[in-house]
């Protein structure tokens, strides 16, 4: 019988993961699971390494370098994408064969450890290398150490520089009033001032919420923090940039597509690293005669949104000991700057600082200088549920007439409501 998402949802909530678990491999959660030699066949399911690139890059020189210190260990890989990554997962959990290594999304710790999928990494990993303080933060739920950090995907807004130029603006804004204000000026002839909508709207609006000085849930996880004046004045923002004109929710740019900054639709746009990489490769000029620049989102505070990919060990692996030791190994700094360069993602480590990658872009080296304005969205063990409600539930306040304040309330009963079920 074909299984979909809710009904795999609802079975895991009601116990069948842990049932799924117990009769599928020798590991446990705990962090002394993996002792032994490291050999047998392992499966690793990642939602990076994209394209024949990545594959040549993971395949032959990142696992090339692990067969070389782990010749009895064999790993099949399971490529997947973001958007079909937590499906799988569940998926693999319901039916007691997950992979023994998965590769996952900041925020998704809590709630893959709270279910048990994940085993417990020892401590010591967390002090391997030199990882920036804020970086580890998400790998942990309740105080254990459950993941390790391969690459960050910060959001950062970029701009035109000779847009800015020419409309005599001399300084990049430093809070929202001097933002709209900026957007407004910068507005003309079809051309968009700001573009915050080309990314993501959940971690759009989860920017703004936490440059606005909010949070989303309490540090247990057990309580909705952003269904007040914070959240609703982040959502606000949006409306009165679509107000203005300086915004337009249709004229947001698809994921690979040339952005709206590499067009000069837009003068300015939330994005990631990633869109030096972009630049490079299709509008070189722009970084040539410096035309591009970027900066940090503030209101009450600055804040530049973390997400990235994390690794982690599957609890229920028939061989515990090589999923730890790939583990360790896509963790390390020279996996780790393989995979940064390719993505165009910011590497977490300090050790990598100085390296002609994290010099040569821009946007890298920003976000990691700004990595004490750096917040990460999850922290609860129901994130999975309530992350994919954010969107459609904010989307009607900026396409519609619902007002900002009623699409807060319900993705907040919504919340509590997914809270309440763990």
């Amino acid at each position: 019988m074909e299984l979909n998402r809710r009904s795999l949802l609802a079975a895991i909530g009601a116990g069948a993961a842990s049932a799924a678990l117990g009769g599928c491999g020798t590991g446990t959660s705990t962090a002394g699971s993996a002792d032994g030699p490291a050999e047998g066949e392992i499966t690793l399911l990642t939602p990076i390494y994209e394209g024949a690139d990545g594959k040549t890059l993971l395949e032959e020189e990142i696992l090339g370098g692990f067969r070389k210190k782990h010749p009895k260990v064999k790993v099949s890989v399971d490529y997947t994408t973001y958007a079909q990554l937590n499906e799988k997962i569940t998926t693999g959990l319901a039916g007691g064969l997950l992979p023994d290594v998965l590769m996952m999304g900041v925020g998704w710790i809590p709630p893959f450890a709270a279910k048990k999928a994940i085993a417990e990494l020892p401590e010591k990993l967390a002090s391997a290398h030199d990882y920036e303080k804020r970086v580890l933060e998400p790998s942990r739920y309740d105080g254990r150490l459950y993941a390790l950090p391969v690459v960050l995907d910060t959001r950062i807004v970029v701009y035109r520089k000779d847009h800015f130029a020419a409309a005599g603006v001399r300084r990049t804004p430093g809070n929202w009033a001097e933002l709209r204000a900026v957007a407004k000026q910068l507005t003309r002839d079809g051309h968009l001032g700001f573009d915050p909508f080309s990314i993501d709207l959940r971690q759009c609006w989860e920017t703004f919420l936490f440059a606005n000085g909010g949070r989303l849930f309490s540090a247990d996880g057990r309580k909705v923090l952003f269904d007040n004046a914070r959240g609703v004045e982040a959502l606000q923002f949006f409306k009165d940039l679509v107000k203005d004109g300086s915004s337009d929710y249709a004229k947001k740019t698809d994921l690979g597509a040339p952005s709206n900054i590499q067009t000069g639709k837009a003068s300015m746009m939330m994005s990631t690293s990633a869109l030096w990489n972009q630049l490079k490769d299709t509008n070189p000029e722009l970084i040539e005669d410096d035309k591009v620049g970027a900066f940090i989102l503030a209101n009450r505070k600055p804040a530049m949104l973390q997400g990235g990919t994390l690794v982690s060990q599957s609890a229920s692996s028939k061989h515990p000991a090589a999923a730890r030791a790939l583990v360790e190994h896509l963790a390390t700094p020279e996996s780790i700057l393989g995979a940064a360069k390719q993505r165009g993602s910011v590497p977490g480590l300090k050790d990598l600082n100085d390296t002609s990658y994290v010099k040569e872009n821009k946007f890298v080296d920003l976000s990691l200088q700004s990595m004490g304005d750096a917040c990460s969205e999850g922290g609860t063990a129901a994130w999975m549920e309530i992350r994919e409600k954010i969107k459609p539930t904010l989307e009607p306040a900026i396409v519609g007439g619902q007002s900002a304040k009623d699409a807060i309330a319900e993705l907040g009963r919504l919340a509590e409501s997914a809270i309440g079920r763990m």
